[in-house]
Order: C-alpha cells, then structure tokens, then sequence
C-alpha cells in the first residue's frame, strides 16, 4: 500500500506476510480455508528482493538519523554539550533530555526507561542524545562530536549483589518477588539431589536491524513508519514522550525483518518523532548490527538453585528452587517472565508440595525483556538438570522416571490451578522415544564422518561418544495474571473479494495467512486480502504467547461469521428456512435438502456486506501473596528427544538429530507449523550451544555476529517432527496451540541431558561451554 503522510514526503510501506506453498493434509489435498497451506502473497517480492521493510523506506527531503549511546556501564552525567554537533555542516537538530515535552518513559509492561538518560546512565549503550543530519554519515560524525562529561559509578553486573547495593533507579533494585508456597512445607524424600543452573544471556538477533521513518504532520503531530509488533502500545508510549495526545501520533506497521514475539526497541521511535518534529522533515534511522544488539532487550540471566525430593520408585514429592532474574537496567517485562519461571519452575509433572522464590532485580547490564518462552525455557534446564540427577540416583532410565511423573489434565499445577486444556504429556514423551534411533557411523569410513566441530573438525573418531537425551517442556498462551486480552477486526465482502481489517502484526508467525483462510474456510470466498497495520484501526494487542492465532483470529472468526449471517439470511427467509440448514463449501451454498444451490457470487449480487467483531477470552487472575491463582488462560506442551556427539578431548558438540512430539491442539496450516516447530527447535539448539552475548563489567563485547555465534546450516541437526497431537482445546478458537515458543523451551534442555550421557559430566550452564563437555 502507499500511505501519504500529510507533510512533507511520502512513504511506502508494506507489512509483512509469511506463508509456506501447498500442501495436502491428512485428509486429502486441501488448497483453501483452514488445513491448507496457503502460498504467501508476498513470497516473490520477498524472493527478488523488492520487499519493502523500515530500512528501505524514503521519502522527500529525508534526513538521518544516529544516536548517541553511553560508554559506561553505571555514571552520572555532569554535563552534555551539544554544540560541537550542531555546528557541523548538514546538521539540523541535536535532541536530548531536554528535548523530550512529556515526563513518561517507556517499556512495555513498566514504563520506567526515559528517552534519553537524564542524571544518570545506567546500562553500556543506553541513548544520551539524537542528531538529525542530510547524510547517515554526518549524523554519525555529529553524534560522535556531542562532548558528554561522565562521571563513572561502580556498575552492580552481579544481580546477588543487587539486593545489598545502593539503589540503581528510584523504584529500587528489587523488581518482583514471587514466594510460592503449595502443599506441605516440610515434606522430604527418600532420594534428594540438589542443582546449581546457570542460563546465559541470548540475545533476539533478528535477521533485519532496527530502522524507521518519521514523517511530522501539519497538525503538529507525526506519522512514524516503523517493524512495531505492538503498536498501539508504542503509540501510547511515544505520545506521552512527546506530551502529544494519542490521536496525533501514527504508527504504521512496515515489513517486520524477524520478531521474536514483541520487537522491543521502542525508545527508537521516541528520537526519530522528536527530530522530525523539531526539524520539520522526515527523518530516517537504520540501526548497524552493533546498535540494534546494544538498543533491544535480551533473554534474562538465570541462577536457579534447585532441590528434588523423590520416594525411593522415583516419584516426585517436593520440589525446592530459587529463581534469580537478572533485569537489566530497568523493569519492562520482566515481572511477565518471573511469573512465568515461578509458575513452571517444576515442569510438565505431578509435585504434590513446591517452595519456590523467584525474584528479579535491577542491575547494571543490558536490559532484558520478552524472548520467545521467556522465563520457562530457563527452568526448563534446571529442572530437566534436576531429573537426570534423579535418574541417576535410582539407577533408572531417565525416560522411565519421566513418564512415571507426567503431568495430564486435570492435575494440579503448583500454582495450584487446575490443568483443564489436553495434556497429552505422557503420548508426547512416548512419541519420542519409540522413534528409532540415527544410525551410529561406526561402520562408516573415517572420511564420511560428520565430526563435531564441522566437516574440517580437528577431532578424532575415537574420541566420540555419542549421548541420547529428553526433555518435556511446557509454555502458557496469550498474556497472564489478569492481562486484559481483546482484538478487534473488521471483514467487508464486495463481490467475490474480501478484506480482512485487524491491528495484528504479521512477523513472520502467520497470521495473515491465518485470516486469509478463515475467511475462505466462513464465507467461501478464495480471493482474501489483509489490509495494512497502522493505529488508525482499533487495538489487536502485542504478537506475543501465540496471542494473534487466538485472539485475533478469533475476531477475524466472529466478524466472518457476522458476515455470513448476513449473506445467507435472504436466502434463508426466501425458501422459508434457518441459515443454519444452509451451508458454504468450495464456493457454493446449498440447503440441506439440495432445494437451494447457487454461488456465493451470485449470492452477494455485488452487495458490499461488513461485520466488526472482538474476541476475549475467559479472564485469568495474578499469582495472590503464596503464588497461588489461576493464571493462565492455556497451555501447550512438547517431548524432545536430542542425540549428539560429543569429543570428550575437544569438548565440540554436534547435534545428530533432534526428534520432537509436540501438543499443537489443531493443524490450521500443515507447512506453516512444521516451519514454525523445525525454526523453534533450531533457536533452542542455539541458546544450548553457541549464543550467549557476552558482557564483561557491564559492558557489551563484540555486539555483532562475529562475537555473537548464531547457529548456521552447518550447526543445524536432522530435526524429525515425530508426531503432532491434536486434542483439541475446547475454549479456543479452532482448538489450536502454541506452536513455536514451546519448541524452543524444551530444545536446550534436551541438547544439555544428551551432553551429560555423553560424557557424564554435570551440565549446569547454557550455553555449554567447550570445557563442561570434555568427560571420560
């Protein structure tokens, strides 16, 4: 679409939509409509390259924009000279904290992170300043040239040491804290076995950085172009920075270059609405790699301290953990993820009795935020950690004692709701482990053998030992502890077309194709569009927790069918019939007794017909003082299965294969869910391996894909979707699941239980290092 900004320049901006080519399913072929696999409206464009995303947006008289980012981990700042800057030639606007009209920060949950650091820094990169300049290079050279006098404070990197320090922000360093207290308290067992966990810093590592377009508006306003997964949010955010109200503020949704759920770096579209605003031009940022690691939140840090008690057949009686978040900087979502690590800190099994703390704190490093399976794929580790310990303990197979303590419907979580969704936990584990096993290459010639380390490995075949490990994991969908979840959409029919109106964010999860088959799936109608994103049309809410397939695709559902009541009504009333005796199916509608057949186009009789519904699902409620509430609106559940080999004298890993069952509730779109399990499964492997961004008293080190290992072709295993469960969940709409987030949850724990068969060596930290995998 083109969306002219009234001002100066016009825009372009297409929103992403991603869908896999067809496939037939179970049934036969499906080529429409729910069970298909649509092909993507935008598969060519994304192909030649002729895509446009936030970073190739123009418009007349652009300027560019760079930010100025804090060297220091922790320091206050004693002064900020902007003059050097604003003297150079093709400069028209240095923007700082005396630059911003409003009082509000912003974050998403908690707004407590100003636009620019005012008295204080408090992580390495956080923005000082904003320029505005003719050339993306000046406006480099100008940020550089702002002369800040710091004063450095001594950084709290430790986040145990958090909770003694002076306080790093005026809401104080302690952010959460969630004592969980379910059963008897002073149970203990015949088998104990404690852990220590350490999970590592990963980072979202989108495969397009940061970048967006501000255009000012005559009213005094601005229109900013930019990848928001959440922009009504981002709206709000940005105006109240701006002291602007909402209605003169405009988000446009561009092409989305990956999102790992929310794409979180707002305080990006705060300098960019300034500097168009002060200059009276548009104004375009496109982050470097090393800015966008710096600018977005990353995967919380996680200590865990665990303590299993067990009777002596292996049965769980009383689980004990502490849970330590480190923050970051500042608050966003983190209170989402610690409900989270608390609520699941035991995992898809029966504990009868739990003591759990979970607390999250303020430090000096990098802010952390929402990362798909935030807070569950941290003590997804620990607590597979914990029942390998277990296994071993007893002498049991660690399968076995696994499948003597899965969870399934109706058990209590320690939360102490109830599990009222499918919990298919056992058939997922045993799906897994009755698949044959790879092939061992021992009767292979050494010049065929894949050694860990890669095909110009330096290791030797004897020194592999082959490990097979499991892992059950478990994520909640849509928002928790009372989160408002409601989407709007809007669906019009003129003639044998469709468009479907929803603030839902594609990134790459599916949702345009998912409203796309709704549609044809209700009303019959193959010719379906989906309509750009921007905040002119009501909420949808954020794309995180596989809300969208939810939420609002449950809109798109009621609004289709408001429309087809409208459309079958005068038929219905002509033959003296109800429109529940008339069906649509391949374009057609008949009666039940084939009196009534005629077309869904000859039906309409180029009518325009239109229906705006909302889609809410039942309420939850926050965790009370002991932790106990129904929190959670659903769950899905996965079996991993990983078998590596290991070279005990190098200490390189390599993934032979990754086998997963997985509780998807329904197949909407065959391709799509194997793309989005086999790509869950692979980020997993990475945070199990290779991607840990490392900081080093607070500051970043190399933040960029040379320092920053992403897992590539040659790093990703066999992935083998062993089975696909679908039980149905009753309270959503077309009974679906969570399809990627629980993948990625459980594939890290798997890789580090196969590790430790391997080698025997106790694997606590993730990702593992080279050292931890050299055994006997």
């Amino acid at each position: 679409m083109t969306s002219t900004a009234d001002g100066p320049g016009a825009v372009t901006a297409t929103p992403a939509q991603g869908t896999p080519l067809p496939e037939g399913s179970a049934g036969g072929p499906v080529t429409h409509g729910i069970g298909a696999s649509l092909p993507s409206a935008d598969a060519p464009a994304k192909a030649e390259g002729t895509f446009p995303y936030a970073a190739d947006l123009w418009a007349e008289g652009l300027l560019w924009a760079a930010v100025l980012r804090s060297p220091h981990p922790h320091a206050r700042i004693v002064s900020i000279d902007t003059e050097p800057a604003a003297a150079l030639s093709g400069v028209h606007a240095v923007v700082t904290h005396e630059d911003v009209p409003g009082d509000a920060g912003h974050g998403r949950k908690v707004a407590d992170q100003p636009a620019f650091a005012r008295d204080v820094v408090r992580y390495y990169g956080e923005p000082i300043a904003a320029v505005a300049a003719d050339h993306p290079d000046t406006a480099r050279l100008a940020a550089a040239a702002i002369a800040v006098e710091y004063e450095p404070l001594e950084a709290v990197t430790d986040p145990e040491k958090s909770f003694e320090a002076e306080p790093l922000h005026p809401d104080g360093n302690l952010i959460r804290h969630i004592p969980l207290r379910f059963g008897d308290q002073d149970v203990t067992g015949d088998i104990v076995v404690e852990g220590l966990y350490r999970i590592g810093r990963q980072d979202p590592a989108p495969i397009g950085a940061e970048a967006g377009l501000a255009v000012p508006r005559p009213d005094g306003g601005v229109e900013i172009y930019t990848a928001s997964t959440d922009p009504h949010t981002d709206r709000d955010l940005a105006a109240a920075c701006f002291g602007l109200p909402p209605e003169q503020v405009k988000i446009v949704v561009t092409g989305v270059p990956g999102a790992m759920g929310d794409r979180e770096d707002t305080g990006l579209q705060v300098p960019l609405g300034l500097l168009a605003m002060k200059t009276g031009s548009p104004v375009k940022i496109a982050a470097t790699r090393e800015e966008s690691f710096l600018g977005h939140a990353h995967r919380h840090p996680t200590l865990l301290r665990y303590r299993h008690h067990a009777d002596s057949e292996g049965r769980l009686l009383r689980v004990e953990a502490q849970i330590l978040l480190d923050a970051g900087a500042y608050a966003d979502t983190t209170a989402d993820a610690l409900a989270a690590a608390v609520s699941f800190a035991a995992g898809p099994y029966v504990v009868p009795h739990a003591t759990i703390d979970g607390w999250a704190v303020r430090t000096n490093n990098p802010p952390s935020g929402h990362v798909r399976g935030e807070g569950a794929m941290q003590v997804c580790a620990a607590y597979e950690g914990q029942m390998d310990k277990l296994a071993a303990q007893l002498r049991m197979d660690p399968a076995d004692l696994r499948m003597r303590n899965v969870l399934a419907t109706g058990d209590l979580l320690p939360i102490g709701q109830t599990v009222t969704c499918p919990a298919p936990v056992a058939e997922l584990l045993r799906a897994v482990r009755e698949t044959p096993l790879p092939a061992l290459p021992k009767d292979s010639p050494e010049r065929d053998w894949l050694l860990p380390g890669g095909p110009e490995g330096a290791g030797e075949p004897g020194a592999v030992r082959r490990g097979v490990g499991y892992a059950l994991g478990m994520v909640h969908m849509l928002g928790a502890e009372g989160a408002d979840e409601v989407s709007t959409a809007t669906v019009k029919v003129n003639g044998p077309v469709a468009t479907v109106m929803c603030a839902a964010v594609e990134t790459g999860q599916g949702f345009t194709t998912l409203a796309r088959q709704i549609v044809q799936e209700t009303l019959g109608i193959d010719e379906v569009h989906v309509a750009p994103v921007d905040t002119d049309q009501p909420p949808a809410g954020p794309g995180a927790h596989s809300r969208h397939t939810w939420v609002s695709g449950g809109a798109v559902e009621r609004a289709a069918k408001m429309v087809r009541t409208q459309l079958l009504q005068p038929l219905a009333a002509k033959f003296g019939m109800s429109t529940e005796l008339l069906t649509i199916a391949d374009g057609k509608i008949t009666s039940y007794d084939g009196v009534l057949s005629t077309t869904v186009v000859e039906a309409l009789e180029d009518k325009e017909l239109w229906a705006t519904a909302q889609c809410r699902p039942h309420p939850t409620e926050p965790l009370d003082e002991t932790g106990q509430g129904d929190a959670f609106v659903g769950l899905a559940f996965a079996a991993v299965r990983a078998v590596v080999d290991v070279d005990v004298e190098l200490g390189s890993i390599r993934v032979v294969e990754m086998a997963i069952a997985q509780d998807v509730g329904r197949v909407l779109n065959p391709r799509q869910l194997n793309a989005r399990i086999e790509a869950g499964v692979t980020q997993g492997v990475g945070a199990a391996l290779t991607e840990h961004l490392r900081i080093n008293r607070g500051v970043v080190r190399q933040p960029d894909f040379t320092g920053y290992a992403l897992p590539t072709a040659l790093d990703a295993p066999d992935i083998r979707i062993v089975q696909l469960i679908e039980e149905q969940d009753v309270v959503a709409p077309f009974g679906a699941k969570a399809a990627s987030a629980v993948p990625v949850v459980t594939s890290p724990a798997a890789v580090a239980a196969a590790v430790r068969a391997a080698t025997g060596m106790p694997v606590n930290r993730l990702p593992i290092r080279p050292q931890t995998a050299v055994g006997g």
